[in-house]
């Protein structure tokens, strides 16, 4: 079985801490005590006043599980790693977008909403609102001893985040927690000295992280499957689609790429298709487990089902009756619409509290909860499977077994209360799926034997054969979107000058219409029953879709509009003037002016400026692309001059009397020193740019 990395302090070599650096990983590692008088308290929080009191508050009372395990030996210590998600105050109350918002797919999306350059002056803007959730690291540890007070303490170590890296901060706890343990405050500085050195975020990229004598080598989720933070979204490149499929399968396509699928949802590997489609169209569900490991475990398999899709339902991976959400959803009346959530609890009273939530689901074992976690993960993250034997062969017999079939139907006529007297891995749903399981991939799934250490390499293998199978099936699904992203390069003959046509617009009905007639394609038509075209409409209506599409919208008019620059560059403008009408020259004119002040205006950005929109990865990628736009303006002031030449004299005296024009034509630095002011277009003749 593999071991946590070790970790040693020498005081006389920790480096120094980096506020600025940290920032970009981390927002703070928290010390929190279980007081019996006082309940949850943060003893310890580094750096110091950076939370606001509020979110201290929900910190503290969401860092410890529910109780305290009761099958554990007296004076024995018990080890647990776990974490959550929290909106931070300041936002509206739920996390769920109005359906006026999500719904409005019938209406043809506008390329002037979705232009780049509207989003990269709204890129700032947004960057906060991107950061709205926060996610909590835990190292708890619950020691028993009869000598204490109600015989046992907690304490539980905290890294927070506003960045989903469960692959980075989970091995980085097990090297923190025990340390914390050893050394006490020491700790959190001597951790957070190391992090601040660490180079910044690279989304979806293997990265080699040092902390003190270990090395922690992890991959980061991709772009796409991130929120959209500042200077982010223009490193994203346009994700893969059906029937293209990544050849590096190491490269994670989505969020927690990491989890335990397979030793997760072992008894319920038949109900992973019907729990995909729930996730594809946004429906809340309700994830119950012994304990907060494993309902963690439960709620980022599922979230990860659905890669490469921009996963925008709330998902919270530990919830507990403390988060402020809860007061809002336990006071839904019946009949009531639950929103789109998916909640990972331990505390049996949900089932009563949350009756309007229409699919639960309930995974893990009591029996094997209180055995020792930490031990199992690697410095990669990984986390093996139960260490019983329990092959696929045994649960395809007794799955299909007459008495299987009739505890499963005894199951759903006593609902999930039955829960309160028994634990049972179990779905309660009345969703009718479109998808058949493929026994296929069942059928390769890998019995893992007796042996833990076997178990835990095998339980990979399952994993990377699941993750893959619905990796394709996500792929495959939205393959038929495609061609609302199809990017369009200047034909030959035409001017790049002009702006480049809008992409094919979108509009429901006739998107469903035009699928009806073609069908789903060979890969989805195998494994999907005749009412396919229902799980389509429900995408649409559900909270997944309009986020996803108009990301990879706008990704698609960067590309498009990388092309044309491109384009621009290579053309010889001489051979265009020589077919173009006289009108024609004058709104060519007019185009390459404006295309001019446009690369002026990236060109001339204040350092500051570029510096405080992007993270310091992505500022040598800005430095390149300032000097590529300082050969582009270049290269469009002598196009400018070279169309100006030919134009009628009155025209050209015309033109002459705007000031920043004349700059430009006699090739002046004037225009790109005007402080405090965006390059606008001022006094330009209006553009009637032919299409």
């Amino acid at each position: 079985m593999s071991r946590s990395p070790s970790f040693t302090v020498k005081t006389e070599l920790s480096p120094k801490l980096n506020p600025e650096s940290l920032q970009q990983w981390v927002v703070a590692f928290c010390i929190i005590r279980f007081d019996l008088e006082q309940g949850q308290l943060i003893e310890e929080c580094y750096p110091p006043d950076c939370l606001t009191q509020d979110e201290e508050l929900e910190i503290a009372l969401s860092s410890f599980p529910d109780s305290v395990s009761q099958h554990q030996n007296r004076s024995s210590i018990h080890d647990c790693i776990f974490f959550f998600r929290f909106r931070r105050r300041g936002d509206s109350q739920l996390a769920n977008v109005s359906s006026s918002e999500n719904t409005a797919v019938d209406k043809e999306l506008s390329p002037k909403n979705m232009d780049i350059r509207n989003l990269r002056r709204s890129n700032t803007r947004n960057n906060n609102k991107a950061s709205r959730y926060m996610y909590g690291y835990v190292f708890n540890r619950q020691r028993h001893d009869e000598r204490l007070k109600r015989g046992g303490e907690q304490k539980s170590v905290v890294i927070l985040s506003l960045s989903p890296y469960s692959s980075v901060f989970k091995p980085l706890l097990q090297i923190m927690g025990p340390l914390y343990f050893d050394i006490g405050k020491k700790a959190l500085e001597h951790i957070a000295a190391y992090v601040s050195l660490w180079p910044a975020p690279v989304p979806g990229q293997l990265m080699e992280l040092p902390i003190g004598n270990a090395m922690l080598k992890v991959s980061l989720p991709p772009a796409h499957s991130l929120p959209l933070k500042s200077g982010m979204f223009f490193e994203e490149s346009v994700s893969f689609m059906a029937p293209l499929l990544p050849n590096n399968q190491s490269v994670p396509q989505g969020l927690f790429h990491d989890s335990d699928i397979f030793g997760t949802f072992r008894g319920l590997l038949l109900q992973l298709w019907v729990l995909w489609e729930l996730l594809l169209i946004g429906e809340p569900i309700l994830i119950i487990a012994p304990t907060p490991p494993q309902c963690c475990e439960a709620v980022a398999s599922l979230v990860s089902l659905v890669a490469p899709l921009l996963y925008s339902v709330d998902f919270r991976p530990y919830f507990t009756i403390h988060d402020p959400v809860f007061a809002h959803l336990n006071s839904l009346q019946e009949g009531d619409i639950f929103p789109p959530m998916v909640l990972g609890v331990t505390n049996l009273f949900f089932l009563k509290a949350l009756r309007n939530i229409p699919h639960i689901v309930s995974v893990g074992s009591p029996t094997n909860s209180n055995q020792p976690n930490l031990a199992a993960r690697s410095s990669s993250g990984k986390i093996s499977v139960r260490s019983q034997a329990f092959g696929l062969q045994q649960l395809s017999l007794k799955r299909f077994s007459p008495s299987n079939l009739l505890s499963a139907v005894k199951l759903r006529r006593d609902g999930p209360l039955c829960l309160m007297t028994e634990h049972k891995e179990a779905i309660w749903s009345t969703y009718a799926a479109t998808t058949k399981p493929d026994t296929s991939i069942l059928n390769r799934l890998i019995d893992a034997g007796m042996s833990p250490r076997v178990e835990e390499s095998m339980s990979l293998v399952n994993n990377e054969i699941l993750r893959r199978h619905f990796l394709e099936l996500t792929t495959n699904f939205l393959a038929p979107f495609g061609p609302y992203f199809r990017s369009k390069t200047p034909s030959e003959g035409s001017s790049p000058f002009v702006d480049p046509p809008p992409l094919s617009p979108f509009n429901a009905d006739e998107f469903l219409a035009s699928l009806s007639a073609r069908g789903p394609g060979k890969f989805l038509s195998k494994r999907m029953k005749s009412n396919w075209m229902d799980l389509y409409r429900r995408f649409l209506k559900g909270s997944n879709f309009m986020p996803w599409f108009q990301r990879r919208r706008a990704v698609a008019e960067q590309e498009q509009h990388k092309l044309w620059r491109q384009a621009r560059m290579k053309t010889d403008i001489q051979q265009f003037i020589s077919k173009m009408s006289e009108l024609e020259i004058v709104d060519s004119f007019n185009a390459i002016e404006r295309h001019l002040l446009e690369e002026l205006q990236i060109y001339t950005m204040p350092v500051h400026l570029r510096s405080c929109q992007m993270q310091s990865s992505q500022l040598q990628q800005s430095g390149r692309a300032s000097a590529d736009s300082a050969s582009s303006c270049q290269k469009l002031k002598g196009d400018l001059r070279t169309v100006f030449s030919v134009l009628p004299k009155d025209m050209q005296q015309l033109l002459l009397f705007n000031p920043q024009r004349a700059a430009l034509l006699q090739g002046s630095s004037e225009l790109t020193k005007l402080p405090g002011r965006p390059l606008v277009q001022v006094g330009v003749v209006s553009s009637t740019s032919p299409r």
